[in-house]
């Protein structure tokens, strides 16, 4: 066999010969796979050096034998593990000693390994017909790199050492893009749970519930029997002490939670209680509680196909959700609903399982800027003795233990007091451009007219940022091209001049992050619809309907046909939470007058 150095036409020329055909094509599959060089530790004429290839640290019988002492990890982890030698490392490091020396494997085949993996590249002893490999995202090659580096630790651990350094030392992996994890996870507000839950299949909803309602994994909902039904200090819960595993053969059986803290005590809500040891009624202690339609336990698999993507595509129908969740995704979205209800960290670890704070705070660690304004309340707080409690501390037990301090006089600021501002209380949008082109962007629908192209430009371009990932959903489901359009932004268009109402902007307008709330009351003071919890979204000055810049603000509006409205927003999620009930209070005696006077009418 001849060939190149470098696989270059000025390179060296090299060659090989061998006395049997089947021989010349494995080295040229190795000579192929390092770049058109020598495979590492080939002598020429000789091959790889007998006497440093023994038999026992050759790479395969090694890392398998490495994976069977390993200790702590569950059947079917352990038959990943060696799955994933055979596939994706022995077809590189296969003909490899883990020793050092002639025919050890080195850091520059680590490296070269990981760039085949990343591009999907064939192995160099594949044969020339095996189907294309998959590229694998950077998370994998992390993982699949870090199974190799511990194995490859192990030779350098050995109680006799078998080389003096770990060759995944300082590879270059691929980059982990800060969102890859993220856009892995689905939280779902809990409307767009409720939507789910609703499209449910009947046999199916308690199950759902379950799992949105605890956090459970699937194994450890899956496994719950009425022993573990509980209270803990006088409130009901739920003892987790076994999940479902699968064993090497890959039959499911039932054994110890994830980790030492997954096995734990959650405390769940009354409802859930009630509808957990109904469930119960005529079991005995060790039965399941949730079972499929045969009877056994529910294959994730069948749950999946069954039960969960018929309902998630029933409610993209009727409700138009557009998230995508997995079933796993419902156990982060209860961390998420944790979160933005204030819980500690330390409890929802406690909560989820987790074996260290480090795993809740890489998981959900991004979702506590939601509590930036909660943050920013209690520094003021502390900072300065005039200012008021932050709401979220009123039920903390800090305030009466502050309350034999002095006090010092201040002017309430509770946003509450305050009632909504009307348009034309606030500043002017624009000054009177009656001269020169217009630029329109049409954003949602709306048109909004320009004196200046770039701030036209701007709006546009952060009008489709801020809409993005909504859009690129949408796009991907298939939605048609015009509702696509209406949520994003077109133009700037030019044009001669500007017939429609309104003025036009002469400056960038402002932009803030605004939640809002809001609740409909019939004429006798029940509710229309159940109120739905507090959204937010990025609303622009020209958009009088949803701006402000205030913390809180509400309004009570009498509507025709009888019914009230209560409406708050701002820009402080717990401000606005605070000015929603005092709304609905007023919407309510708003309700009780109308109703007297109907009576004195009829009266009359």
């Amino acid at each position: 066999m001849m060939w190149r150095a470098g696989g270059t036409a000025g390179g060296k020329q090299e060659s090989e010969v061998f006395d049997e055909e089947p021989d010349a094509q494995r080295f040229k599959d190795l000579v192929n796979g390092h770049g058109q060089n020598w495979p590492p530790g080939w002598i020429r004429g000789q091959g790889f050096v007998a006497e440093q290839r023994r038999a026992e640290t050759m790479f395969e019988p090694f890392a398998l034998a490495y994976i069977d002492r390993l200790t702590g990890i569950q059947g079917d982890t352990r038959a990943k593990y060696k799955k994933d030698v055979l596939d994706n490392m022995v077809p590189w490091f296969g003909p490899y000693s883990v020793e050092g020396g002639e025919g050890s494997i080195l850091r520059t085949m680590v490296q070269d390994w990981v760039n085949d993996l990343e591009v999907g590249r064939l192995a160099p002893l594949d044969p020339p017909d095996r189907k294309p490999r998959t590229a694998y995202k950077p998370k994998t090659i992390h993982n699949k790199h870090g199974l190799l580096s511990a194995i490859m630790q192990s030779a350098v651990d050995a109680e006799t050492s078998l080389r003096a350094s770990n060759p995944c030392a300082k590879t270059r992996l691929p980059r982990l893009d800060s969102t890859e994890d993220e856009e892995e996870i689905v939280f779902l507000e809990r409307e767009e749970w409720a939507w789910i839950h609703e499209c449910m299949a009947e046999d199916a909803k308690e199950l759902g519930e379950t799992i949105a309602e605890t956090g459970f994994r699937w194994g450890e909902a899956t496994a719950l029997q009425p022993r573990d039904l509980r209270r803990r200090n006088g409130r009901p819960a739920i003892r987790v002490q076994r999940a479902w595993k699968k064993d090497e053969d890959g039959k499911s059986v039932l054994g110890p939670p994830k980790t030492r803290k997954s096995r734990r005590t959650v405390v769940i809500t009354h409802k859930l209680d009630r509808m957990l040891r109904r469930r119960a009624k005529g079991l005995k202690q060790d039965d399941l509680l949730f079972t499929g339609p045969e009877g056994n336990k529910w294959d994730p698999g069948t749950f999946r196909r069954l039960r969960w993507v018929p309902a998630i595509e029933l409610a993209a129908e009727k409700y138009g959700l557009i998230k995508r969740p997995r079933i796993h995704d419902l156990r982060h979205s209860h961390a998420s609903w944790l979160i933005a209800a204030k819980v500690p960290l330390p409890a929802i670890q406690r909560r989820m399982g987790h074996e260290s704070i480090t795993t809740t705070v890489d998981t959900y660690g991004h979702l506590l800027d939601a509590l930036d304004d909660e943050v920013l309340a209690a520094v003021e707080w502390a900072m300065d003795p005039t200012a008021p409690l932050p709401g979220f501390l009123e039920h903390s037990g800090l305030s009466s233990a502050t309350g034999a301090l002095p006090r010092v006089p201040h002017q309430s600021s509770d946003p509450a007091q305050e009632t909504w501002k009307g348009v034309s209380d606030m500043p002017p949008n624009a000054t009177e451009h009656r001269d020169g082109p217009v630029f329109v962007v049409t954003l949602g629908g709306r048109e909004v007219p320009f004196a200046d192209r770039q701030h036209a430009q701007d709006v546009a371009d952060q009008w489709n940022d801020d809409h993005e990932n909504e859009i690129t959903v949408m796009t991907a489901d298939g939605w048609p091209e015009e509702k696509i359009a209406r949520h994003g932004a077109l133009g700037p268009e030019e044009r001669e001049r500007w017939a429609g109402g309104g003025s036009v902007w002469t400056r960038m307008p402002e932009r803030q992050f605004v939640y809002s709330a809001l609740a409909s009351y019939e004429a006798d003071g029940t509710l229309t619809y159940e109120p739905l919890p507090v959204s937010s979204r990025w609303t622009w000055e020209f958009e009088p309907d949803g701006f402000t810049t205030r913390a809180a603000e509400f309004r009570t509006e009498f509507r025709p046909r009888g019914s009230t409205e209560a409406h708050a927003r701002g820009i402080n999620r717990s401000a606005v939470s605070r000015a929603f009930e005092q709304a609905r209070v007023e919407a309510l005696e708003a309700c009780a007058k109308h109703s007297e006077v109907d009576l004195a009418n009829v009266k009359a």
